[in-house]
Protein backbone atom coordinates (compact mmCIF):
# COMPACT_ATOMS: atom_id res chain seq x y z
CA UNK A 1 0.00 0.00 0.00
CA UNK A 2 3.01 2.40 0.98
CA UNK A 3 4.80 2.14 -2.45
CA UNK A 4 1.38 2.37 -4.42
CA UNK A 5 0.95 5.63 -2.20
CA UNK A 6 4.74 6.67 -3.05
CA UNK A 7 4.18 6.24 -6.57
CA UNK A 8 1.01 7.91 -6.81
CA UNK A 9 2.35 10.93 -4.97
CA UNK A 10 5.62 10.88 -7.48
CA UNK A 11 3.46 11.09 -9.98
CA UNK A 12 1.46 13.96 -8.91
CA UNK A 13 4.37 15.65 -8.21
CA UNK A 14 5.22 15.37 -11.64
CA UNK A 15 2.29 16.93 -13.16
CA UNK A 16 2.22 19.93 -11.24
CA UNK A 17 0.96 19.01 -7.85
CA UNK A 18 2.56 20.83 -4.90
CA UNK A 19 1.57 20.87 -1.04
CA UNK A 20 1.57 23.93 0.53
CA UNK A 21 4.14 24.61 3.45
CA UNK A 22 2.76 24.46 6.86
CA UNK A 23 1.17 27.67 7.92
CA UNK A 24 1.14 27.81 11.61
CA UNK A 25 2.07 30.77 12.99
CA UNK A 26 1.82 33.22 10.21
CA UNK A 27 -0.73 35.67 9.45
CA UNK A 28 -3.90 34.79 8.29
CA UNK A 29 -4.31 35.47 4.40
CA UNK A 30 -7.38 34.52 2.46
CA UNK A 31 -5.85 34.45 -0.79
CA UNK A 32 -4.08 31.01 0.63
CA UNK A 33 -6.61 29.58 3.85
CA UNK A 34 -9.97 28.88 4.48
CA UNK A 35 -10.75 29.85 8.31
CA UNK A 36 -13.04 27.18 9.91
CA UNK A 37 -13.33 28.46 13.29
CA UNK A 38 -12.01 31.17 15.67
CA UNK A 39 -10.68 30.39 19.05
CA UNK A 40 -9.06 33.36 21.73
CA UNK A 41 -5.75 33.41 21.23
CA UNK A 42 -2.98 32.36 23.33
CA UNK A 43 -1.07 35.86 23.25
CA UNK A 44 -1.54 39.23 22.16
CA UNK A 45 1.13 38.58 18.98
CA UNK A 46 -0.84 35.52 18.26
CA UNK A 47 -4.20 37.55 17.30
CA UNK A 48 -4.80 36.82 13.54
CA UNK A 49 -2.40 34.50 13.26
CA UNK A 50 -2.91 30.97 12.17
CA UNK A 51 -2.72 28.57 15.33
CA UNK A 52 -3.72 25.08 13.96
CA UNK A 53 -4.21 23.10 10.00
CA UNK A 54 -7.11 20.76 10.21
CA UNK A 55 -6.35 20.37 6.28
CA UNK A 56 -3.51 20.95 3.98
CA UNK A 57 -3.57 23.45 0.64
CA UNK A 58 -2.03 22.38 -2.89
CA UNK A 59 -1.27 23.96 -5.66
CA UNK A 60 -1.26 22.66 -9.20
CA UNK A 61 0.91 24.44 -11.54
CA UNK A 62 0.91 27.44 -9.53
CA UNK A 63 -2.96 28.33 -8.99
CA UNK A 64 -4.60 27.06 -5.66
CA UNK A 65 -6.12 23.64 -5.94
CA UNK A 66 -7.24 23.45 -2.56
CA UNK A 67 -7.29 25.93 0.03
CA UNK A 68 -5.52 25.14 3.74
CA UNK A 69 -8.22 24.86 6.07
CA UNK A 70 -6.79 26.73 9.45
CA UNK A 71 -7.77 27.86 13.01
CA UNK A 72 -7.17 31.28 13.77
CA UNK A 73 -6.53 33.71 16.90
CA UNK A 74 -9.16 36.31 17.98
Amino acid sequence: VSLIQNKLLHTLEQKGLKVMESTIGKTFDVNEHESITNVPAPSDDMRGKVLDETERGYYLNEKILRFAKVVVGS
